[in-house]
């Protein structure tokens, strides 16, 4: 027979002694009426937290998830405390965000909870996630694939969520509801093995258990040894980023290359380094450390780009590429790059890669500024024939990134300045010049 341990005690001194910090906090505990949650609201009132509780109804169940949220507000009338209740059309965002039912329901709750401590000012959000929870979770990322870090468990606190129940077996929890004759909601959509979840919950875990009774002892165990594991992994990758980042700026982060080919397993390295950017061809990301410049390697989100002798990480550009067509000088312009700004002076000034003064009466309106395209030529100012704009990004060096940032001023068809690097010769301030125009990029 299974030893059923004085839950309440226990919890009374993991709280002293892994989260004492909720004693004098304002809490929000998250109620779905299940008995993992509800059993966390009564050991929280018994502890006197000040605490309140937030239901989500999901609309997903029919008539089943509108009877929970009226035992949620029942059960906060019991505590005496109060209740925050929120319905979501969850169908309606997971269609229209390409999301499953249950990403869908996690992106609405949680996204609902921190809008709520942000606005009533709860200093921490508490779940009631258990040990078992966490067994499930292992085992749901070690059948997916994933890394270290997809095998250290759920983390008791992050940031400010809260899951004080980790230590805590659903045996025991389902203990001491009974003793306490506690009520609760079974959410009938917990029996079905449609989901992966609940399909390891009621098909595979029973087994392992039967294979090991202390299944949840030796996952505290390997959690822990696994958890340290993942600290020295991440002094080491600190210790490489350290070295390996050259720069940061607005075309990205730069990773030296050497830097990466000095250590034993660079594969490894890469994947640990930016595996929450999305990336997912490792073989092609370690391609790029002896590929040619320009070779460059995709996520949704982001793009590793090899640069000479660096790796360059970026966020993939959406923003408006679209030209800005320029009819009045006496006005500045917003471009997507920048404002734009006109002066007309009595004298040159002086000037700089932000900076240059022409000759007004040369521009022929409309003026235009847009990025550059294969086939751009201009006259570079301070030297004698024309030259490819392809080719002057390329003796300037400029990686793939920033050459896809570089735009251009045109009065009608000719380039007036490619902005903030180079003006072109033909719009320079003479002798004979009347009308100075200052032009500006900010």
């Amino acid at each position: 027979m299974l030893y059923i341990y004085p839950m309440l005690s226990q919890f009374k001194k993991h709280i002293e002694s892994s989260f004492s910090f909720l004693a004098d906090a304002k809490l929000l505990v998250t109620v779905s009426g299940g008995i993992d949650s509800v059993v966390l609201a009564h050991l929280c009132s018994k502890l006197g937290l000040n605490y309140a509780i937030a239901h989500c109804n999901f609309g997903l169940r029919n008539g089943e998830s509108d009877e929970d949220e009226d035992f949620v507000i029942s059960l906060a009338e019991d505590l005496n405390v109060e209740v925050f209740i929120e319905n979501f059309d969850t169908q309606d965002y997971a269609d229209t965000h390409k999301l499953s039912i249950q990403m869908a329901a996690r992106e609405l709750r949680y996204n609902w909870f921190q809008e709520l401590a942000n606005h009533l000012k709860f200093d921490y959000i508490l779940t009631a996630h258990n040990a078992d929870d966490n067994l499930e979770t292992f085992l749901i990322n070690f059948t997916r694939g994933t890394g270290l870090n997809g095998l250290t468990g759920i983390p008791a606190i992050n940031d400010n969520v809260a899951r004080p129940l980790l230590n805590f077996s659903r045996a025991h929890i389902t203990a001491f509801a009974e003793k306490e004759r506690i009520k609760w909601r079974e959410d009938s959509s917990n029996s079905t093995t449609k989901y992966l979840r609940n399909k390891l919950r009621h098909e595979v875990i029973p087994v392992l258990k039967e294979i090991n009774p202390q299944l949840l002892d030796s996952l505290k165990n390997t959690l822990t040894n696994l958890q340290d594991t993942a600290d020295i992994v991440e002094e080491s990758l600190n210790a490489v980023a350290k070295r390996a980042i050259v720069s940061i700026d607005e075309n990205g982060v730069s990773y030296k290359i050497s830097e990466f080919k000095k250590v034993n397993n660079p594969k490894a390295y890469l994947f640990e380094m930016f595996k929450s950017y999305g990336f997912k061809e490792w073989d092609d990301v370690l391609a790029l450390l002896d590929a040619q410049s320009g070779k460059q390697v995709l996520s949704v989100t982001h793009r590793l780009v090899k640069h000479r002798n660096v790796l360059i990480l970026s966020k993939i550009n959406n923003s408006n590429n679209k030209p800005v067509t320029i009819n009045d000088l006496n006005k500045n312009i917003n471009t997507p790059i920048g404002k734009l700004c006109f002066e007309d002076l009595d004298k040159i000034e002086a000037t700089s890669k932000e900076i240059i003064c022409v000759d007004k009466d040369k521009l022929k309106l409309p003026l235009m500024i847009r990025p550059w395209m294969y086939g751009d030529f201009f006259y570079p100012h301070g030297m004698t024939g024309k030259k490819k704009i392809s080719k002057y990004l390329k003796d300037e060096k400029l990686s793939l990134i920033e050459k896809e940032n570089v735009w251009v001023l045109t009065s009608q068809e000719d380039i007036v300045w490619i902005v903030g690097r180079r003006a072109d010769d033909r719009f320079k301030v003479s002798e004979k010049t009347t009308n100075i125009l200052k032009i500006h990029i900010s």
